[in-house]
């Protein structure tokens, strides 16, 4: 049978990178050569999972039903992929990446394998992905549409991870394909998205503001995708008060979806609103890595009397990440090195490691501004090259644009 854990955002819509994302966040750069580590993946026997509020709770019981089944016989294959599905859209929702580590374990046993059912070549690219493993992602989902061409939540992956790594004709392609596959509502949600990461955030603006409103778009986790492209495209079209207004309504009635949460952390801390960002961010009982280093960065801006403990947490999860041989949780290491000034030297080598693998505004940034501290604009002139062939801008990173080509001599 099938599983039945949603991991897509809707109709089979992935969060994005932020993936995150993602990449959704949903999330995502990883170290330079001299400094990279495999991220942790435990041995099937010995995997030990992070604490999570939603599975401490009623809602878990379907991760322990299929965690039961999996550790019960690691070696059959529909097991295995249930155990994957359920850890990894926790990791997804959630924003700790120690569940792609579960994911990973749980699939180890065809981790090479060249043919698999469409649903392990589906759930391998999402790991894949997970762990920067992009070109691997997109063959396994690639894979997955060849065996299931109806199957949507695939075509929607490949092109989050197309327009991740700035395969911008690919990712029209897709486009075009989900809307003449799937249905005119499908078909706009992925418009709108190419159209704010393309120059074009004024007209996407208004088609998520009608996809919010459709009657079977209301579910939590197909609001947590519209929300989260229905905020980014106001904040490209230089409309952040919108945006923050999105997200804190959407944060009303849905408190767990980090995707969000974090966005609006970032948003408010660009825009100077610190104490907004901090009181967003430690909102939640267990703050992930990334709402751990925003809230540091708003206290550093307040002068907070959290400020050392916020300091020490920061110091103490990086410390427990090496032990264990993780990277750390990529995106927030840059903002703390580069934007707390923790290390800006080795923030641009990972901010240049970065770019060479995926290209997203927010890294686009990250790569000026540690270009610009570190007085080494060469280093983010392929920054400018990439906004030009896809078109993309928002008020922040144009300022950052402006004053690079500026340090540049152009």
């Amino acid at each position: 049978m099938k599983p039945t854990v949603e991991i897509t955002g809707y109709r089979g819509k992935p969060y994005g990178h932020s993936v995150t994302v993602l990449f959704i966040l949903l999330t995502a750069a990883i170290s330079a050569p001299a400094m990279a580590q495999a991220r942790f993946v435990p041995e099937p026997g010995r995997v030990v999972v992070p604490v999570s509020i939603q599975a401490a709770g009623g809602g878990g019981s379907s991760l322990r039903e299929a965690e039961r089944a999996w550790r019960a016989d690691p070696q059959r294959q529909d097991s295995a992929l249930r155990y994957a599905r359920e850890v990894f859209v926790l990791g997804l929702r959630e924003g700790d990446l120690r569940w792609y580590g579960a994911a990973r374990a749980a699939l180890q046993p065809w981790w090479t394998a060249r043919e698999l059912p469409a649903e392990g070549h589906f759930m391998r690219a999402l790991v894949r992905q997970g762990f920067h493993d992009f070109d691997g992602g997109i063959a396994d989902l690639t894979a997955t549409i060849a065996l299931e061409p109806q199957r949507a939540e695939a075509w929607s992956w490949r092109f989050s991870l197309y327009l991740l790594t700035s395969r911008m004709d690919e990712a029209r392609a897709d486009c075009t394909a989900i809307g003449q596959r799937f249905g005119a509502v499908e078909g706009q949600a992925c418009q709108a998205t190419l159209q704010y990461r393309t120059g074009q955030a004024a007209a996407a603006v208004p088609v998520f503001g009608r996809l919010v409103q459709q009657p079977d778009l209301q579910g939590p986790l197909a609001q947590d995708w519209l929300r989260y492209h229905q905020g980014m495209a106001l904040v490209a079209a230089g409309r952040p008060a919108d945006a923050t207004q999105v997200w804190q309504q959407h944060l009303q009635r849905h408190p767990g979806s980090h995707l969000v949460r974090l966005s609006l952390a970032e948003t408010l801390n660009a825009q100077g609103q610190h104490a907004q960002a901090l009181q967003t961010s430690l909102a939640t009982v267990q703050p992930t890595d990334g709402l751990l280093v925003q809230a540091l960065l708003a206290a550093s801006a307040l002068r907070d009397p959290r400020l050392a403990d916020l300091q020490a947490q920061v110091a103490q999860r990086m410390d427990a990440q090496t032990r264990r041989n993780e990277a750390l949780i990529e995106r927030p290491q840059m903002m703390f090195y580069v934007r707390h000034r923790a290390d800006l030297q080795r923030g641009l080598a990972l901010a240049r490691q970065s770019w060479a693998e995926q290209q997203e505004p927010t890294d686009a940034a990250l790569l000026i501004e540690a270009a610009l501290a570190t007085d080494r604009p060469e280093d983010a002139r392929p920054v400018l090259a990439w906004m030009q062939r896809t078109g993309y801008t928002d008020p922040t990173l144009a300022a950052l644009a402006t004053t690079l080509q500026t340090r540049l001599g152009r």
